[in-house]
């Protein structure tokens, strides 16, 4: 499939990874070890500029209004230094480095704040977890 003269195909999930920064300059980046699912949203909140010349459409401004980046993953946990890293962020309430790589070599990198940990498991089964990130401050794409 096509569109505008650029292929697309199918990516895997696996190819999708989220890591989390080591507190150190230069920011060294570990990958969350068993990761399973990840998400990521991108959203931006209008600023709506319409008056009466509009013509009765609504007009927004380019540029302007609040942007943010939410990232989810979910997996299995490892005990891998970056999953330490994760729950101390989330009991300190510590805002910090992020990274989210692509399967085509694209990364997102910023600095979020931990705003879900979950923990889970069954009795004859391994210890999962979920994350949700929010964003704060700019957001690059590299």
């Amino acid at each position: 499939m096509t569109k505008q003269g650029e292929a697309y195909a199918c990516r895997k999930g696996s190819a999708f990874l989220l890591k989390v920064g080591d507190g150190g300059n230069p920011v060294t980046y570990a990958t969350v070890a068993g990761l399973r699912a990840t998400q990521i949203g991108i959203n931006s909140e209008p600023v709506v500029i319409t008056n009466k010349d509009s013509g009765g459409w609504r007009e927004l401004l380019s540029g302007a209004g609040v942007r943010t980046v939410s990232l989810a993953g979910s997996g299995v946990f490892t005990g891998s230094a970056a999953e330490t890293r994760l729950k101390t962020n989330a009991l300190a309430g510590t805002i910090d480095d992020y990274e989210v790589s692509f399967e085509s070599g694209e990364r997102i990198r910023g600095r979020f704040l931990l705003t879900r940990l979950e923990y889970s498991g069954d009795f004859n089964g391994e210890r999962a977890y979920a994350v949700s990130l929010e964003s704060s401050g700019p957001v690059s794409v590299l």
